[in-house]
């Protein structure tokens, strides 16, 4: 059920209010009857702490095992021989400046 901020154009009185979506708003102060307009408010964040709250708990059954087998494989690697040289810069004469 969402909270609704009112303040009183008489008193000023700011106070919160429990209503369902479908409720009309309130229309008078219930500390002086006074006129009150509902205040536009940022709502509530969600701040998700603890153990249990990770981007992956909601993810498919195939989603979680093409995750694990990813983690499983080895990493590609280069073979080098010893006989391999580096290959020299070729100077082409022309001045990258001009």
């Amino acid at each position: 059920m969402p909270t609704y901020q009112y303040k009183c154009n008489k008193c000023n009185n700011r106070f919160e209010e429990f209503q369902l979506i479908t409720e009309a708003p309130i229309s008078r102060c219930p500390r002086c009857g006074g006129a009150v307009e509902r205040l536009i408010t940022g709502g509530a964040g969600f701040l998700f702490k603890g153990s249990g709250f990770y981007t992956t708990d909601y993810r498919s059954e195939s989603y979680k095992k093409s995750a694990e087998m990813d983690k499983q494989k080895p990493e590609p690697t280069t073979s080098v021989k010893k006989d391999d040289k580096p290959t020299p810069a070729v100077k082409t004469g022309k001045n990258s400046n001009n």
